[in-house]
């Protein structure tokens, strides 16, 4: 059986005060459109279809080839978007499966239900309903004694018995194609000039056809956002739903209502993640490692058995049994290799530093290539920008780089060389030699270290 979903996003969101439009605000990180599109595509068989209002282009834009926009103009109601659709879909799919864009916390779970009761339902359609206390501006459900569903009456044409009404519309639709589009043409227009999905379930019951209610039990699931405090309580909502996730696989949150984790970051078991921490973007993170507190880690993949303490990270690489902060910054391109440590106030850039070595504190790799075993003393810069080029720094394996040596590159230290502390290094350095002074000179050979 075909199934298609179609996503209203037409709505002006004027309520959000915003230049952006309002199904593209991010909701942990992501815009709630694509959590309904993921949640919809879940559970269709067909390319989904999106109508859009005056925002097309920007939704056009973020959607690409992911569903085929159709424009509403003029918006005319909820009944009139959807039949916006009816050109491409009429007899090309046997289910219509109708949800809004800024409903982002509607499961694939709930749609599926939706859309298999409708598949056993000898009716035109199936719609999700919630019991709460809170109406939220939602419709009210208006049964027969016999509780069969009847109507659908909006708060701000509902009688005072019928406000009191604790079924509620929660917006989501599964119907049956062929009886969907004949229904749209014979929607009564409303007072406000529009018409109203709604009505398409006392069209229904009206001629004798069962309208199944699907009732929900978790209400975050219906938080609709129109205004920034809706956002903010969807992002709550949102943000408890992937830390239960990941606490349920293992990872601890020390208090997850402070920890902040968007939803395509992976984390192995036996990981401690504590407050204000945040997590974004691709991140992974691997077992047992420490993560926090106050930190903040975008794109990057970390190993497992690390240490991270208040730092920045960006598009970094950290490998195992890594230490971090606190108050260190890694910037794209860093990769910090097996059991290095780098301490606090220290940035990399675009640099690997190699196995085991020591970063202390106070320092800036920018550009360079470090080997195995290297000790940076605090204060180091390599001296990477020379106002039109980034420079490269080579320092080979066991070098010992002393207290506030700067590095103007491009240059080179050899293996096992040293340099004193204030040294500006502005030639290369051969292996197992030692150099001082500004600039740097040579002033013995070490001991080769065997």
């Amino acid at each position: 059986m075909k199934v298609t979903s179609v996503l209203l996003a037409a709505g002006q969101g004027t309520r959000m005060k915003t230049l952006l439009p309002k199904v593209l605000h991010p909701v942990c990180g992501k815009p709630m459109l694509a959590y309904a599109l993921e949640a919809a595509c879940s559970v269709s068989t067909e390319q989904p279809v999106v109508i859009v209002g005056k925002d097309a282009q920007a939704l056009n834009e973020y959607l690409g080839d992911s569903a085929r926009c159709i424009v509403q103009d003029p918006p005319l109601g909820t009944g009139h978007a959807v039949q916006q659709a009816e050109t491409s879909l009429r007899g090309k799919t046997d289910l219509v499966l109708v949800t809004y864009s800024d409903m982002p916390l509607l499961t694939h779970e709930t749609l599926l239900k939706l859309v298999e009761t409708q598949k056993k339902n000898p009716g035109p359609m199936t719609m999700l309903t919630v019991i709460a206390a809170d109406p939220r501006g939602f419709g009210r459900v208006i049964r027969s004694p016999q509780g069969n569903v009847q109507a659908v009456i909006e708060e701000a044409a509902a009688t005072p018995e019928q406000l009191s009404i604790r079924e509620l519309n929660a917006g989501a639709y599964c119907f049956s194609s062929d009886w969907l589009w004949d229904a749209l043409r014979r929607i009564p227009l409303s007072k406000k000039g529009e018409y109203y999905l709604t009505d398409t379930v006392g069209l229904a019951a009206n001629s004798g056809l069962p309208v199944q209610a699907l009732v929900i039990a978790d209400l975050t699931e219906i938080i609709g956002i129109n205004t920034r405090l809706h956002l903010a309580e969807a992002e709550a909502a949102m943000r408890m739903r992937i830390n239960r996730m990941h606490m349920l696989a293992g990872v601890t949150i020390i208090d997850p209502a402070v920890t902040y984790i968007e939803p395509g970051v992976t984390i192995g078991q036996d990981t401690v993640i504590w407050p204000n921490t945040y997590l974004r973007g691709k991140t992974s993170i691997g077992e047992s490692c420490t993560i926090g507190p106050n930190t903040i880690v975008e794109d990057t993949t970390i190993g497992n058995d690390c240490q991270i303490l208040a730092a920045v990270m960006e598009k970094a690489v950290v490998d195992d049994e890594v230490s971090v902060g606190p108050f260190a910054h890694l910037r794209k391109g860093a990769h910090l290799c097996k059991g290095v440590h780098m301490g606090n106030f220290g940035e990399v850039k675009d640099s690997t530093l190699g196995p085991g070595t020591k970063m202390g504190h106070f320092s800036y790799i920018g550009n360079a290539t470090i080997g195995r075993q290297v000790n940076i003393g605090a204060g180091t810069i390599t001296c990477n920008y020379d106002g039109v080029h980034k420079n490269p720094t080579e320092i080979g394996e066991g070098a010992f780089i002393g207290s506030d040596t700067m590095l103007v590159a491009p240059v080179k230290v050899g293996a096992h060389a040293k340099t004193g502390a204030g040294a500006v290094v502005t030639k290369d350095v051969e292996a197992d030699t030692l150099v001082v002074g500004v600039p740097a000179r040579p002033i013995r050979k070490l001991k080769p270290t065997s």
